[in-house]
């Protein structure tokens, strides 16, 4: 339940207002619309400049805030990107939730968070620690901000210690990189039961990662080549069952998908 809003205009005003506890960011909107008990109050980022695609050398910069639907329409979103920003809401949500908001929220069937971490994706995370809130109170200065560059695959096993009382502004994603995204679900418009999402970069580097099962999309290789893409996707998923499918169906599948991508 939200008790109290807050709606910074400067990311050094949002850095402090959220060192308070009970304190969460808002962005689209993405985790707060689960339901909840606890009172919390929110801190708003859509007066703070957090909302742009930048295109740095062979690099895509994401603010924050920026949606999903934002990221789809950019010239600058791959085509395999694009495909698994489809599957990971109906339009309406892609239109509010905001990239950095969707990674928080995720789980394993994410499409857009098993892209990103293909990727390998790098997050930067700020925050003022407590000490340096009496500095400036005492001193009356500015805040000096904590910069952590972290990656992807370090952030999302530990996102809800990662970013309390902290804020993610901005993720970088390569785009001299060779993507595939393939997938299999009940329907059309549902999440995959399996995806397969690969990266190749120029010096043969190949990350493939599996989504559809757990609390995380899983990274199944990260090689200096392609070969053994269909031996790892069979190993990522020798305990995948739920009540979706079985271990056996995923295993099939996830090496089925990964030779796609290869080929694709």
């Amino acid at each position: 339940m939200i008790t109290t809003y807050h709606r910074p205009k400067t990311l050094d005003e949002a850095l402090t207002l959220l060192t308070q506890p009970n304190r969460m960011p808002l962005g689209g909107g993405t985790l707060l619309s689960k339901p909840t008990t606890d009172s919390v109050e929110v801190v708003d980022l859509q007066a703070i400049g957090l909302d742009t695609v930048k295109k740095q050398g062979n690099n895509l910069e994401l603010g924050a805030t920026v949606t999903l639907q934002q990221l789809f329409n950019s010239e600058s979103c791959d085509p395999a990107l694009r495909s698994a920003i489809k599957l990971e809401a109906p339009l309406n949500i892609r239109n509010a939730a905001t990239v950095a908001g969707t990674l928080v929220a995720c789980d394993g069937r994410s499409t857009f968070a098993a892209m990103l971490l293909a990727l390998d994706a790098r997050l930067e995370i700020r925050s003022i620690a407590p000490f340096q809130l009496v500095e400036m109170e005492t001193e009356s200065r500015p805040p000096h901000t904590n910069e952590e560059i972290l990656p992807i695959g370090e952030f999302l096993p530990l996102r809800a210690q990662r970013v309390k009382g902290k804020l993610i502004t901005s993720i970088t994603i390569p785009t001299n990189v060779k993507l595939a995204f393939e997938y299999v679900s009940r329907t059309p418009a549902d999440k995959p039961i399996v995806c397969a999402a690969l990266a190749q970069w120029n010096s043969g580097r190949t990350r493939l990662v599996l989504g559809g099962y757990g609390t995380n999309p899983l990274l199944a290789m990260d090689g200096t080549e392609a070969e053994g893409v269909e031996v790892a996707a069979r190993n990522a998923f020798h305990e995948a069952s739920d009540e979706w499918a079985s271990a056996e169906y995923r295993i099939d599948v996830a090496a089925t998908l990964a030779k796609r991508c290869i080929g694709a």
